[in-house]
């Protein structure tokens, strides 16, 4: 190659790379929150533009986040109580609520019980059997006495299933013969632990029923 055309290419790599060093991160900037002489209340964080919505926030299901049909609180759940609701349901019952309300919703939890000083109600008062679902909601959205409320530790769709599982627990302390189903034994079999049935430490663990015991459960 000759030493001219060699020059060239050598000259042409130089300002190339020359052109990638404009220094952008180098340029005109306020630094949040600082003051501004271009706006009028000399302030560089701007508020949103009116109207605006987050994303995953625009909330046009109102009573699914507030349980309320207008002012009052609404009595249905905003999808089927499925198995899985209610599993899932009983599993965020027992992590924030079963502390006060106990596991069974009678109120003897283990906070009353270390001399809290107020015990929360039991879910089997008639008052609260009747209460409408959207109430529960309400209560676990906004708190209610000295209860807190628990908005930001449980998402909306977590308190409906709560509040199915509450439905849950009433029923499972006030049902009749008549609300069991046809071939279930009356009183239930024991459950069957696989090893240990578990210690205040450990949680236990239920083995899977086999055929030959579902045929002995259905004589």
């Amino acid at each position: 190659m000759p030493a001219a055309s060699l020059s060239v290419l050598t000259l042409l790599a130089a300002f190339s790379l020359s052109a990638c060093r404009i220094d952008m991160h180098v340029q005109p900037r306020l630094n949040p929150l600082s003051r501004s002489d271009f706006y009028p209340d000399q302030r560089s964080e701007r508020p949103p533009v009116e109207g605006t919505v987050a994303r995953g926030q625009l909330r046009d299901d109102s009573y699914f986040y507030t349980g309320k049909i207008g002012a009052n609180p609404g009595d249905y759940l905003p999808f089927p109580a499925t198995k899985e609701v209610l599993e899932r349901g009983r599993e965020r019952y027992n992590i924030f609520c079963a502390p006060c309300h106990s596991r069974v919703g009678d109120g003897n939890g283990f906070v009353p019980s270390r001399g809290f000083a107020r015990q929360p109600p039991s879910y089997h008062i008639p008052r609260l059997q009747k209460a409408p679902v959207g109430y529960f909601y309400d209560v676990i959205t906004s708190g209610f006495g000295t209860m807190p409320d628990y908005a930001s530790q449980i998402p909306p769709a977590d308190r409906w299933m709560i509040v199915a599982y509450i439905r849950a627990l009433q029923l499972s302390q006030n049902a009749t013969r008549a609300d069991v189903p046809e071939g279930q034994p009356v009183p239930s079999q024991p459950p069957k632990f696989r090893g240990e049935p578990g210690s205040g430490a450990t949680l236990p663990v239920i083995a899977p029923e086999t055929t030959s015991s579902m045929k002995e459960e259905a004589k």
